[in-house]
C-alpha cells in the first residue's frame, strides 16, 4: 500500500530588522520562516525552497503607477445609502468633496464604490451603481490613481472608461463571470479579494478547515484564473478579505500571519478599517470610534510588509504611519 503524500508546506517569512533578505523588495527584512502544514504544528526553519524565496523576495512592480516599495494608503469613498461606516454621508455631490478631503489628507489612491458589501447588504442595479460612481471617478481621474470598487463587469467597464485605473472586486471574480474578461480588455489593474459567500449571507456561519491556508489556496486559484483570462501577474493585487465570511477568530488568525500571503508573489491589500471585530475587541462608539483600533491593525500589517491599506481615516493613518516609520527607522519618515 503506497504511503500517503506528505502535507504541503507553506512558508511564512518572519520579519527581522537585521534579516538577510528584503521582503517583496520593500521595507521589511527576514531571515527565517514559519513552516505551516495542515494538521501539523508550526515550525521555525532557516531555509525554504528556492522558488519560495524567489517569490518572497522579488520586488513588486508598480500598481496604478505607484511604487510598492513603501506602504500606500487607499482612501475609501462610499457613494452609497447603506455602507456600514458612512452610508449616505457623501452622496449629495457624488462623494467629490469627501474624496478631495482624503486626497489632501495624504491618500495615495482613491477607492470609489456605489454598492455596500457589508454583511446583509442587498445588491444594487448596474445603472444605479454606474450613476453613483462615475462623477467622482471622472473628477479625480488624472489627479490621483482611482479604483472602482465593484463586483460587476459592466460597472467596471464604465468606471475604467471614466478614468479608473484599477478594479477592486470583493468577490474575486466569483460574482460576475464576465469580470475577468472586462479587466483583461480594459488593461486595468485588479484587486482580487477572498470572500466566502455573498454579503447577504456571508456571516451566517463561516467555516474553514484551516482559514489561513484555505484563503491562501483560494487566492492562488483566483490569480491563476485571472492569468488564464489574459490578465498579467504584474496587474494583480490580492486581499485576504477580513470580515468577508469570517468570524472574529478567523480575522485574527489571518492578521497574525498575513505575511504568508507574500508567497503568492503579488502585492497585498488590507481592508480592515472600522470592521466590527475592532469594536468587539477594543470598544469605541460607532464605526468612527474604531479608528484608533483600525490604525493599530494597519501598523501591525505594515510591520509584515503589506503594501496597500484601504482606510476611512486617511489623516490618522498618515500620521500614525509617519510616526511608526520615524520611531522604527523604517522607510521614509
Amino acid at each position: 500500500m503506497p504511503s500517503p503524500e506528505p502535507a504541503r508546506a507553506y512558508f511564512r517569512p518572519l520579519p527581522d530588522p537585521q534579516g538577510r533578505w528584503r521582503l517583496a523588495g520593500g521595507w521589511v527584512r527576514f531571515s527565517a520562516f514559519e513552516q505551516l502544514s495542515r494538521g501539523a504544528p508550526p515550525r521555525i526553519v532557516p531555509e525554504a525552497p528556492p522558488e519560495v524565496i524567489a517569490a518572497l523576495t522579488a520586488p513588486r512592480p508598480p500598481v496604478a503607477g505607484l511604487a510598492m516599495d513603501r506602504p500606500r494608503l487607499m482612501g475609501i469613498v462610499n457613494v452609497t445609502p447603506d455602507s456600514f461606516s458612512d452610508g449616505g454621508r457623501w452622496n449629495a455631490d457624488g462623494g467629490i468633496a469627501h474624496a478631495q478631503t482624503l486626497l489632501e489628507a495624504g491618500a495615495d489612491l482613491l477607492d470609489i464604490g456605489g454598492e455596500s458589501t457589508r454583511p446583509g447588504a442587498r445588491a444594487v442595479g448596474i445603472a444605479d451603481e454606474i450613476a453613483r460612481t462615475t462623477p467622482a471617478i471622472a473628477a479625480f481621474a488624472g489627479r490621483v490613481p482611482v479604483s472602482i470598487d465593484t463586483r460587476k463587469a459592466a460597472v467596471a467597464r464604465a468606471g475604467v472608461a471614466a478614468g479608473a485605473v484599477m478594479v477592486n472586486d470583493v468577490s474575486g471574480f466569483d460574482f460576475d463571470h464576465a469580470m475577468a474578461s472586462a479587466v483583461a480588455d480594459t488593461g486595468a489593474a485588479v484587486c482580487l479579494m477572498h470572500a466566502q459567500g455573498v454579503p447577504e449571507t456571508m456571516q451566517d456561519d463561516p467555516r474553514y478547515d484551516d482559514v489561513l491556508l484555505d484563503v491562501y489556496d483560494a487566492l492562488a486559484a483566483r490569480i491563476a484564473r485571472a492569468e488564464a483570462a489574459g490578465i498579467p501577474r504584474h496587474r494583480i493585487v490580492i486581499d485576504p478579505g477580513i470580515g468577508f465570511g469570517k468570524t472574529l477568530q478567523h480575522n485574527l488568525e489571518i492578521l497574525r500571519r498575513i505575511s504568508l500571503y507574500h508567497g503568492l508573489g503579488v502585492p497585498l491589500l488590507l481592508g480592515a478599517s472600522r470592521k466590527s471585530f475592532i469594536g468587539t475587541l477594543g470598544g469605541g462608539a460607532g464605526a468612527a470610534g474604531r479608528d484608533p483600533g483600525s490604525l493599530a491593525v494597519t501598523l501591525a500589517a505594515v510591520a509584515q510588509g503589506v503594501q496597500i491599506h484601504r482606510v476611512h481615516d486617511v489623516a490618522g493613518a498618515r500620521q500614525g504611519l509617519a510616526l511608526w516609520q520615524a520611531v522604527t527607522g523604517t522607510g521614509e519618515p
